[in-house]
């Protein structure tokens, strides 16, 4: 169990799967690459729904820290602090 540093990490629907059906998960990271990798390792399977061979974060995956899409932060080196809450947002495709 994460307790220092923890960041809430709301997970979405088709993603839950990996975290036991769980829509929120407490974790850890001094950024949201390390945060990631911690999702990663606790969660087998999730990290490469989340990035792809290089580890660059999928471009069909948006990431929210507080509310604020981290591409418009500093991307995967955006910082995380304690109480941070996540989001982990599909992008949707579809229509005519």
């Amino acid at each position: 169990m994460v307790t220092d540093g923890a960041v809430h990490v709301l997970i979405p629907t088709p993603l839950r799967r990996f975290t036991a059906g769980e829509a929120k998960v407490v974790s850890a990271g001094a950024t949201v690459n390390e945060l990631l990798d911690n999702l990663g390792a606790g969660f087998p399977g999730l990290g490469e729904r989340l990035r792809d061979d290089d580890g660059q974060i999928r471009r069909f995956v948006n990431i929210f820290v507080n509310g604020s899409n981290i591409r418009e932060l500093q991307g995967a080196d955006s910082p995380l602090h304690a109480g941070d809450e996540v989001g982990i947002i599909p992008a949707m495709a579809g229509g005519r």
